[in-house]
């Protein structure tokens, strides 16, 4: 690929595209459902463990192959390069996955315009005033998604250096300021945040022994980490020469877990703790028991209110934009379009099926968008989310380790790793990450 991101253009980049809504609510949510500190020890762990092993393995196709997925993974075959490169067609998933995220970062932009006037007071005012802008406002909610559907198409269409490294050097740091100032408030004048740091921060280990909450962890780990989609390939591909990749891999690790824990202590900070557990959960931990929350601080919760939801819109925006990159990518480079034209092609698709997530919540046309009595909108994330992903991250992980040449996998790693540290990748990369792979997907069907 010619055009190429500077070291700490890649690691914004990589970090904007782990730094997601699941940092706002689902990381909060499962640690407050599963004992806190002890599941954040949990995450940690297992992230270093084995998430980072495959987010390598993934990096490796873009670092050696220097092209789009699909053409990455041709060139690298050693035989059934055809049957081998289609694999890279789970670059899909991100585009599907697209297609309903910007819809609910349309609802972050539509909260933040809310919160520069009243917002409800209780949590009953709070749900109902959610459910009504998901079920009957749907000029609203398509106006919302239109606009951040031409954000991230015209950040993809400036390119790798002048679009996707600029917005991510410009969002994610104003994204830590933002969480910093929330944080400051929180600690000084919010009355809750010592019992959130303790909760975070001083584990219940008791919590751990439960086969379900480690494959809980593990998900989690792998999903906040981009993976099975091509993003990481395709990002990788895009990286200087001589890049430290475990250096790099690490300092996204970092950041991720970082902003998910200030995620954390903000949310706790506000949301009453009962019987050891968050109030509320998903998406309503944050459009609901958090917004009442802030209405009842008057201006100053308007004022958090706006912070909080801009530093949601930047985490939102920056992960939309890395799904949008890898099947450019390959329409430029193995079909021969333009950026322009392989974005018309992918806008297309992407806001067709955004549309028609909207109108499977929308009351009046739920009953047509809806199969099986389920919203096309959930029907698109549980197959992209436990089906896709899972899927993907495996094979790239076996064709790594088992089918890509070793000589050129020892060169690449061994120049930033000994021998033995390779060698125990690898072994990790064929045996473990398989296997816990196989164990989430597995759960995440049927658990």
């Amino acid at each position: 690929m010619t055009e190429r991101f500077s070291k700490i253009g890649f690691i914004l980049a990589m970090a904007g595209s782990a730094v997601g809504l699941g940092n706002a609510w689902k990381f909060p949510t499962m640690v407050g459902n599963n004992g806190g500190s002890a599941f954040i020890l949990l995450y940690v762990v297992l992230t270093l463990g084995i998430a980072v092993v495959a987010f390598l393995a993934e990096l490796a196709i873009g670092q050696l192959g220097r092209k789009d997925v699909v053409g990455s993974i041709y060139d690298l075959a050693p035989s059934n390069k055809r049957v081998w490169s289609n694999s890279g067609f789970f670059m899909v998933g991100a585009v599907l996955i697209a297609s309903f995220y910007m819809i609910v970062i349309g609802w972050i932009l539509w909260y933040i315009i809310l919160s520069f006037g009243a917002l409800p007071q209780t949590t009953e005012q709070a749900g109902a005033a959610f459910g009504a802008l998901v079920s009957n406002s749907v000029v609203t909610v398509t106006g919302c998604f239109t606009a951040i559907f031409l954000l991230v198409f015209f950040t993809v269409s400036k390119g790798i250096k002048m679009g996707i490294e600029l917005l991510n050097k410009i969002m994610m740091p104003a994204l830590v300021i933002l969480l910093i100032l929330l944080l400051a408030y929180a600690a000084l004048a919010s009355g809750r945040f010592a019992d959130a740091a303790k909760f975070l921060f001083v584990p219940d280990f008791s919590k751990l022994f439960n086969s379900s909450l480690i494959l809980q962890a593990l998900g989690l780990a792998f999903f906040s980490m981009s993976m099975g989609v091509a993003t990481v390939s395709t990002y990788g591909a895009s990286l200087p020469d001589n890049t430290n990749l475990l250096k790099s891999t690490f300092s996204i690790v970092a950041i991720n877990i970082l902003i998910g824990i200030m995620m954390g202590l903000v949310v706790f900070s506000f949301i009453p703790l009962e019987a050891g557990k968050p109030a509320a959960s998903g998406a309503g931990l944050i459009f609901v028991s958090l917004t009442s929350m802030f209405a009842q601080m008057g201006v100053v919760g308007n004022v958090l209110a706006v912070a909080f939801f801009i530093s949601l819109l930047f985490a939102g925006v920056t992960s939309a934009v890395s799904m949008i990159e890898p099947f450019v990518a390959y329409l430029v480079q193995e079909k021969g379009f333009t950026r322009s034209r392989s974005l018309v092609v992918i806008g297309v698709g992407v806001y067709v099926l955004g549309i028609f997530c909207i109108l499977s919540y929308y009351q009046a046309t739920s009953g047509a968008f809806s199969f099986g009595g389920k919203p096309f909108f959930d029907i698109l994330d549980f197959f992209t989310s436990n089906i896709l992903m899972p899927l993907g991250a495996l094979t790239f992980s076996v064709f790594v380790g088992w089918f890509v040449d070793q000589g050129r996998l020892r060169e690449l790693f061994c120049s930033f790793m000994s021998e033995g540290v390779y060698k125990s990748w690898l072994f990790a990369l064929r045996f473990v990450v398989p296997v816990a792979i196989v164990a989430i997907g597995i759960y995440q069907l049927v658990g």
